[in-house]
């Protein structure tokens, strides 16, 4: 199912933003190395820079509160500790109607989070490893809040300090991590009931 013109509208909105934010990134990276002739004019781009990230972070914040259903769902994605503005306009513009999704893991699967495993004839080989398919841009909006959660998100606190019982690596944990955020996403969604650590509907 297309998304909806709303959807749409925000999904460019969010996408400026990145866009902007990447080259931003890198005319930093030039200045590190640039010649003093050429320095004036990549700072003034990066205050340019700084004005568009603004103004359009300003049109989504504005876009969303403005619209019930994405307010709505602002707020409760909000609730959910390690989980900010950022990321939360990506979840709304990226994921659209999570409805078309019946259950967790195949929301998981549509971001890529779900493990894979190499398969040669009939045995299994190697560790199981994330797939490359799926939504890059989810996936890449999801490792900053799964980092803060780690810290902030008693869920989450909890579920890593068993995955580090379990001799689980860094990265092992952080994409376990961002598979559980997806599900307390889905719950929380579903239930249209605020994170709450001690309520079961919150998680998928």
């Amino acid at each position: 199912m297309p998304p909806s013109p709303e959807i749409r509208r925000l999904q460019a909105l969010v996408r400026r933003a990145d866009a902007l934010i990447s080259i931003r990134v890198q005319e930093l990276t030039r200045l590190d190395i640039a010649h003093e002739t050429i320095v004036p004019s990549i700072q003034e781009h990066i205050a340019y820079l700084d004005q568009e990230i603004e103004k359009v972070k300003r049109q989504i914040a504005e876009y969303i509160n403005h619209d019930s259903n994405l307010k709505g769902k602002k707020d409760l994605l909000a609730s959910i500790p390690g989980i900010g503005e950022a990321t939360i306009a990506v979840i709304l513009a990226e994921l659209g109607t999570f409805q078309r999704f019946e259950r967790v893991e195949n929301l998981v699967a549509f971001i890529g989070l779900a493990p894979k495993e190499r398969v040669s004839g009939s045995s299994i080989k190697g560790k199981p490893r994330l797939s490359k398919m799926g939504h890059a841009r989810l996936r890449k909006a999801l490792y900053m809040p799964a980092l803060a959660s780690i810290q902030y998100n008693p869920v989450i606190m909890e579920f890593h300090r068993r995955l580090k019982e379990r001799g689980k690596n860094g990265k092992v944990i952080v994409c376990a991590v961002m598979r559980k955020l997806v599900h307390i996403i889905f719950g929380i969604l579903r239930s249209g009931q605020p994170f709450n650590p001690n309520l079961k509907s919150n998680f998928a």
